[in-house]
C-alpha cells in the first residue's frame, strides 16, 4: 500500500490543478500508511519512538 501511496503522492503533487479535498485525502492515507509502518519498525524491536502512537 506504502508504494502505491507514493506514486500517487508523486503524479498529486506534480498537478497543479490537485485541490485541497484531493490532497488532504492523500495527507490522510499517507499518515495511515506511516503510523503502520511506525508500528511495524516497534514490533520489530526499532527504537522508534518520537510521536509514534
Amino acid at each position: 500500500m506504502g508504494l502505491g501511496l507514493l506514486e500517487h503522492a508523486r503524479v498529486l503533487i506534480d498537478d497543479p490543478a490537485a485541490d485541497a479535498r484531493q490532497l488532504r485525502f492523500l495527507s490522510v492515507q499517507l499518515s495511515a500508511a506511516l503510523r503502520d509502518a511506525v508500528r511495524v519498525a516497534q514490533a520489530r524491536g526499532a527504537g522508534v519512538t518520537a510521536g509514534a502512537e
